[in-house]
């Protein structure tokens, strides 16, 4: 990498699209990013949704695996199980790109690339950004972070019980 540049505030030499502040709104303008920044009940019916489509997905596999009519609480909890997998994936993968722009906005200085992969530049921001971005980092990115964090527990502790009663299930019927 070649040395950091200094700038003045008015003149950024990072690209539009590789500003930390400019990717932060297309995430927050991106369909399934932005489901974070939704109210809570629109949030709820959206993973609710999804978890639907998975569960369409998954069945006839856990009704390959254990028989409906011989093994339906088998076959129930795998149900439950591949959802709440699935669905943690999906979460992980919206909560990793929120926190990469997170990250970018954090930092004092911004790594880009001014035409390829073989010229990274790294620019620092001067205080006026530097300020900005961490407004936005605390008041807008921080807490849909928050939410996919509270979202990924909630699915380890579904998955957890899932499991657990599934453990049960099979020492009383044993």
């Amino acid at each position: 990498m070649k040395p950091m540049r200094e700038s003045s505030p008015k003149i950024c030499p990072v690209p539009l699209e590789q500003q930390p502040v400019n990717e932060y709104e297309a995430l927050k303008s991106a369909w399934l990013y932005s489901w974070g920044q939704i109210d809570l009940l629109g949030y709820g019916k959206n993973l609710t949704r999804l978890a639907l489509l998975i569960s369409f997905i998954v069945s006839p596999i856990a009704s390959a695996s254990f028989s409906v009519e011989k093994q339906p609480i088998q076959c129930g909890f795998l149900i439950v199980l591949a959802i709440c997998l699935l669905l943690s994936l999906f979460v992980l993968r919206l909560m990793l790109g929120w926190r990469y722009v997170g990250d970018r906005l954090e930092a004092e200085t911004v790594t880009y690339e001014e035409s390829g992969w073989y010229d990274g530049q790294v620019w620092r921001k001067p205080l006026e950004v530097q300020t900005r971005d961490q407004l936005i980092l605390r008041y807008q990115v921080n807490p849909v972070l928050q939410r996919w964090q509270v979202t990924l527990k909630l699915l380890g502790v579904t998955m957890a019980i899932d499991l657990l009663l599934w453990a049960m299930f099979r020492l009383i019927s044993a």
